[in-house]
């Protein structure tokens, strides 16, 4: 082959009118490198976030046996000196964390944050109610470690 040829083809590749300048070839490259790379630390930085909020639910969710345990020895009069200060030390930092215990008697029945275990009708309610909380739940950043465990009264004739 000739210089000819080799020109000719050059000159089809590049249309007339549309040179290419390397430095703005390599700016728009450099461009899109930065955004891959933007875009990849923001994935790897959300990634983490939710490894660690797995992670402490894990955690959390191992320890409410004994949060529920605490909760009945109090009820029964039966937390007193060292195991009393031992137990508020333990709901201090449980809350500190971000768990939150929930479940309260009277409020609206909600199958997504209750589970139902017993049934009941009653005039006195006019939608579904918890009307007794039999274990309470606990959330942790908005995600549901267990729901509440209630006795749900209905309105009569519905």
């Amino acid at each position: 082959m000739s210089e000819e040829s080799t020109e000719q083809v050059v000159e089809e590749v590049v249309e007339p009118g549309q040179e290419t300048d390397p430095v703005a070839t390599l700016t728009a490259d450099l461009q899109r490198l930065q955004a891959e790379y933007a875009n990849y630390r923001k994935r790897v930085e959300r990634d983490r976030a939710v490894a660690h909020e797995s992670a402490v639910g894990a955690v959390l969710t191992e320890l409410l046996a004994l949060l529920d345990d605490v909760d009945r020895a109090e009820q029964h009069g039966e937390l007193s000196g060292g195991f009393k200060a031992v137990a508020d030390q333990l709901n201090s930092i449980t809350s500190r964390i971000g768990l939150e215990k929930y479940g309260t008697e009277g409020e609206a029945f909600d199958p997504q944050i209750h589970e139902a275990l017993m049934h009941d009708e009653s005039a006195d309610v006019s939608v579904a109610t918890a009307s007794k909380i039999l274990q309470p739940g606990y959330k942790y950043k908005e995600r549901i470690l267990r729901p509440a465990r209630v006795a749900v009264t209905d309105p009569a004739g519905a």
